[in-house]
């Protein structure tokens, strides 16, 4: 646990299913994630639908919290986008996602979109973090 963040849900705020309304982290050093796409090793969208392409962007998004010397649980922002206008895809996407090897990302300050186009031809979803490095 980052001991420089603190979550908040406001009690006249409505109650979220698992994010938090606020984030709020004391100074120190930030690394923003470019959106982390379905995209594997050799730059091909990831075959086989939304979850196949929801578990290749959670662990490129490990990957790159990683290198960054991050952890899932460090993340103080995260936007996920879900090529759909369908409340179904989003739910689906945004349960997949908190089910992850990234799942503790998603309890921050967190917004869900459905959008019309993604930059890959295919592309279902992209995943941006920004999260906060410890010490």
């Amino acid at each position: 646990m980052n001991p420089r963040i603190t979550r908040i849900n406001p009690e006249t705020l409505h109650p979220t299913p698992g994010y938090h309304h606020v984030t709020v982290v004391e100074a120190g050093r930030t690394a923003h994630l470019a959106g982390q796409c379905p995209l594997d090793a050799s730059g091909a969208v990831a075959a086989g639908g939304l979850d196949a392409q929801v578990d290749q962007v959670a662990a490129n998004a490990l990957a790159a919290l990683a290198a960054a010397g991050a952890a899932p649980a460090d993340v103080v922002r995260s936007v996920i986008y879900v090529r759909s206008d369908d409340n179904a895809d989003l739910t689906a996407a945004w349960d997949r996602l908190n089910a992850s090897v990234i799942g503790a990302a998603f309890g921050t300050a967190s917004t869900l979109l459905g959008v019309a186009q993604l930059g890959f031809r295919g592309q279902l979803v992209e995943v941006d973090l920004t999260a906060a490095l410890p010490g």
